[in-house]
Order: C-alpha cells, then structure tokens, then sequence
C-alpha cells in the first residue's frame, strides 16, 4: 500500500474537484480502487502503488483545471483518468485556453481533448485535414466550428458541407417528396452543428445568400471552389473516384476538411471505400493532415465510449480467430 498528499491553497479549487456529493472523487475512487479523504488543505490518497500514482497525477492535473475557473465535468474526470502516466496532465489542463468559436448560446467551442487540439491545429495548420476516428469524437463538429471561425473572420467566403447519400440500411426512394428532400435527412447533423453556432435565423440569411451551401456530393462534380471552408462528411461511404473528385475540387484560397469513420462503411463492398484508399496514397503528401481519433477522444455520454471500445475488442478477437 502507498500514500500521497496533495496540498490545496485555493478551497474553491477543493469543491470544485471533489464536486456535487464528492461525485467526481468518487469516480476516481471507483476506477482506480484507491481512498481518497481531504483532511483541512491536504487530500490523502491511499491504495495499490501503481493506482496512488495515476491518482495523484489525475488529482493534480483536475485541480490546475479548477484554478483556471473552470467547472469540471465527468468526461474530464474520465480524460484525466484514461491518460494518467501518458502524457503532462498540464497540456490537458492547458486544453480550456481559449477557443474556436462561441455558440448563439453563449457557450465556447473548445477541444476536450488532447486528439481534438491536435485535429485543430491540423486544419489550422494544412489546407486538407482527415478526421478518421469513432463517434463522439466531435470530427464534424469541430470541423464545423472552424468553418464558422473562418467564415466570420473573412478568410474565406463560402462554407460548403457534403456528405454521400448512402443509404444504411434504407431505401432513399422511400422517403417523401423530390430529390433534396430524400437527402436533406443525411445531411441533418450538418444542418443541426450549423444551426448551433450561426442560430437558424442566421443560417437561412446566409443560405439564401449563398454563403452557406448544404449539398449531396453528387453536386460537386465539375466544379471549383475558391474562397470555400469545404467539409466532407461520412467520407467513409465515397468510392475511390467521388473521393479523388471531391478532392480535385479544391480550389485557392479555400480548406478542405474529411472526416469518416472506417468501421462504419454502409458500401455494399467496404473495401471499396475512398476514405480507406485515400489515407493510404496521400498519407506522405505535404499540406495534408492526417488525424486518427480514439475511444479515449469520445465526448459524448460516457456509454459510447464503452460501447466503441467493446466493439473494437470484438473485432479484434474476431480478426485474431480468422
């Protein structure tokens, strides 16, 4: 059995970590089975070697995020926890640093992650960036938020986002009314991250504008886009050529942005997909990023990152029998 102390100056720093009914110690506590009791500015924590250590780091860390103002939440606490002994806790703390862009809600758009800042700073940084990754890893959403940062700071001048109408499991020909109502169902989460930052009001202005264009990808074919923020999302789901055409759309001045995901290819033959062989030819192309998201990058509800990460074990396991 070990013991460590951490020594608190700040007690609103304290609350702040132990949170509503201690419920973010005892997370801790739970996951990685040590005793954590806070004795006037000190917190003690006891337990196995190897487990007092990642506590100690992961308290240290929370703390450093409750001196900065902020609120801590569980995905946090989880984060903390699931990159103990990987990386400096101080570069996750450092991740509430400014932001991408503010919503009509009032709330900052900011990477929870260490996976989404590196994913940030790719689309920053190159003019074409993937984001291959599971869901909840935020790839559309961030995508999305810098395409509203550079929107409004006049870099560019146009946001195109697309997605390939590939059914998953239904039949387009189904659904009511012409071809834009058939598709505009795949292209909802696009509408829905769009409506969060720029508010519907301001959405439909810029639409009718023409500033905003929300399109199947069969649209883009023989065009070019200058001054564009242009999105691809569900890329896992293009065949190699509507990849290499999306691709070649690309015109100056503008970004482009990927995102799929590769375990959920919806093609009648996944092998086939344009995602998978575009990572593997441009992989050493200079002025294209290449980012790979894990479950440890989900930022949803807690359940999702569980659930990629006992499907990633089955298939494993499943790979391993064959």
């Amino acid at each position: 059995m070990a013991e460590k102390s951490v020594v608190v100056t700040n007690i609103d720093s304290m609350l702040s970590l132990f949170g509503s009914y201690d419920e973010n110690i005892k997370i801790i506590q739970r996951e990685l089975g040590v005793d954590i009791l806070s004795r006037g500015s000190d917190i003690r924590i006891t337990g196995p070697d190897a487990a007092v250590e990642r506590a100690y780091i992961c308290v240290n860390g929370l703390l450093k995020v409750a001196e900065r103002g902020e609120n801590i939440t569980e995905q946090q606490v989880r984060y903390f926890i699931s990159m103990a002994g990987e990386t400096d806790p101080d570069e996750i703390a450092g991740l509430s640093d400014g932001g991408i862009c503010v919503t009509t809600s009032g709330k900052i758009i900011k990477p929870k992650t260490l996976g989404q800042k590196k994913y940030i700073d790719s689309i920053s940084e190159n003019t074409i960036s993937f984001g291959i990754g599971p869901a909840g890893t935020g790839k559309t959403f961030l995508a999305v938020s810098m395409a509203v940062r550079a929107f409004k700071a006049h870099t560019v001048s146009k946001i195109i986002l697309t997605r390939p109408a590939v059914e998953a499991g239904e039949k387009l020909g189904f659904l009511p009314g012409d071809l834009q109502n058939k598709v505009d169902p795949y292209l909802r989460p696009l509408y829905d991250a769009l409506f969060e930052m720029l508010g519907p009001e301001t959405f439909s202005r810029l639409q009718e504008r023409g500033s905003i264009e929300v399109a199947p990808l069969a649209y883009m074919r023989g065009r070019t886009l200058d001054e564009s923020f242009i999105i691809l999302d569900e890329a896992q789901n293009t065949s190699p050529e509507q990849m290499k055409m999306f691709l070649t759309r690309l015109g100056f001045n503008s970004k482009m942005v990927i995102t799929g995901d590769v375990t959920q290819i919806d093609l009648p033959n996944p092998r086939n997909s344009g995602l998978v062989e575009a990572i593997k030819v441009l992989k050493n192309v200079k002025d294209i990023g290449i980012n790979h998201f894990t479950e440890k990058d989900v930022v949803r509800h807690r359940l999702v990152q569980d659930i990629v990460k006992a499907y990633e074990q089955y298939n494993s396991e499943r790979s391993r029998r064959r």
